[in-house]
């Protein structure tokens, strides 16, 4: 009987290891499926991702957690193994990531353009401005405020590229490093009345909020490329690569390409697919 007894529960603690293993796989499983991005904050105050990542999510079952700052910031959680795919804009500093090895398969995804928006007032008569140079001049010598990411996103590059090549800055006060992302700094452009460059998708999320115009827009200096890029998995152990290869597949497929294009708050396209 006591032997009886010990065999049962021997087979019940077999039966139970049995049942539970495949849980523990499912949960490992479900746990490796977690992919860490790291994107501009453009991105992520336009409101695309939260527009884009469902789809993708309902078709991969992978879940995406989204990490957005500047460019900079972004490239620098990929050096540190902190993320498994990047998502930016300053095809420089992607170039500079790719060649180091930090990044691989690298692709183009969408582009939109910059513009410089202000107050109505206009102080330093910029409005329809198609030259950026000269309306950073203007800007300049129109004793003007000007707010300035100063973050090292792709927008802070691109800007502190336009100064340098007007050969000029606001003197003093006149110009603020701000340090923040770029809903952040059109706040501080309303509350302040000063001028920015930003993006043109976060422009249009906070037009409501900040009363600012588009003042300087067109000039083909002011293109904005975006462009996706993996994680090298021989850098770091633990990135999710698989998942990596899949986000880039899908967001420059067919599919996601046209989700891209149709994602239009108010009516207005904010971003242009761009995948070859």
């Amino acid at each position: 009987m006591q032997r009886r007894s010990i065999l049962v529960l021997a087979l019940g603690a077999v039966l139970a290891s049995t049942l539970s293993a495949p849980l523990a796989f499912a949960q490992q499983a479900g746990d490796a499926k977690a992919l860490r991005l790291s994107t501009t904050t453009s991105t992520e105050n336009s409101g695309l991702l939260a527009y884009l990542l469902p789809s993708f999510e309902a078709k991969t079952g992978i879940k995406v957690k989204v990490i957005s700052v500047g460019t900079g910031k972004a490239l620098e959680l990929g050096k540190n193994g902190d993320v498994d795919v990047t998502l930016v804009h300053a095809r420089q500093l992607e170039d500079k990531f790719v060649a180091e090895g930090w990044g691989i398969d690298r692709r183009d995804v969408m582009y939109n353009d910059f513009v410089v928006a202000g107050p109505t007032a206009d102080p330093a008569k910029v409005k329809g401005e198609r030259d950026v140079i000269a309306a950073f001049r203007k800007i300049a010598a129109g004793n003007a405020k000007f707010i300035s990411r100063g973050d090292n996103s792709g927008t802070d590059v691109m800007e502190k590229g336009y100064w340098q090549a007007a050969g000029t800055k606001p003197a003093g006060a006149n110009y603020v490093s701000a340090g923040l992302g770029m809903g952040e700094v059109l706040n501080m452009a309303s509350e302040l009345g000063a001028y920015t460059l930003t993006d043109r998708a976060t422009y249009g999320a906070y037009k409501a909020k900040t009363g600012l115009a588009i003042l300087v827009q067109g000039d083909k200096r002011m293109f904005n490329p975006y462009g996706i890029i993996a994680v090298n998995p021989d850098k770091h152990k633990g990135i999710n690569y698989e998942g990596a290869k899949q986000l880039i597949a899908w967001i420059t497929s067919r599919e996601g390409q046209a989700k891209i294009a149709a994602f239009k708050p108010e009516g207005e396209q904010l971003f242009f697919p761009s995948a070859q």
